[in-house]
């Protein structure tokens, strides 16, 4: 980087964005809640807000077992999340995915994490992990298929190869240049 513009490393950091596969990766590691579609027998889409667990592979659902995304499901595996936030020019990922539902009990495929990282949820709503596996004891097992990341005109921070999108990286670069002198020539440059 030596001897290179401020205007060039602002350039460089502005193009180095995220694969499809990892900027939503990123997503299900931050979002706490997805909304998952089914489609019903007669074709017409079915749309909820739940909870889930991503491990990396594949993700983690609990459902009341008589629940019409588990009817739906068994008569078509295929089906598609959403997550993210449509407030910030739609920063927001699509997955197609399939479904597997296994005969064995939530309680025995419930992923460490899942209970804690809703426990003051749960407490909120008085619900706790005994009534919560016994209520939701249909697990669903979802493997992505396909990433598709939608946006609108900017690049959202979820495609950002640093954390915290280009926008943070340039602060903690400002920041280093500040002693010599370059800081001013740097916030010109333009991101």
């Amino acid at each position: 980087m030596a001897g290179t513009r401020p205007s060039a490393i602002v350039s460089a950091m502005n193009a180095q964005t995220l694969s499809p596969a990892a900027r939503i990766d990123r997503l299900l590691r931050s979002e706490s809640t997805i909304w998952l579609s089914t489609v019903a027998p007669e074709g017409t889409p079915h749309l909820v807000p739940i909870w889930f667990s991503w491990d990396g592979d594949r993700l983690f659902v609990a459902s009341k077992p008589n629940a019409r995304k588990i009817r739906n499901l068994r008569r078509n595996p295929k089906l598609m999340i959403a997550l993210g936030e449509p407030d910030e020019d739609f920063d927001v990922g699509l997955i197609e995915c399939e479904a597997e539902l296994p005969s064995t009990p939530t309680c025995d495929l419930l992923p460490p994490t899942h209970l804690e990282k809703y426990a003051r949820r749960m407490r909120a709503i008085g619900l706790d992990a005994d009534a919560y596996a016994a209520t939701y004891s249909q697990p669903i097992l979802i493997r992505p298929k396909r990433f598709l990341p939608w946006h609108g005109r900017t690049t959202p921070a979820s495609a950002a190869a640093v954390p915290g999108g280009p926008a943070a990286l340039r602060r903690a670069v400002e920041r280093l240049l500040a002693p010599s002198g370059l800081r001013r020539a740097f916030g010109s440059a333009g991101a």
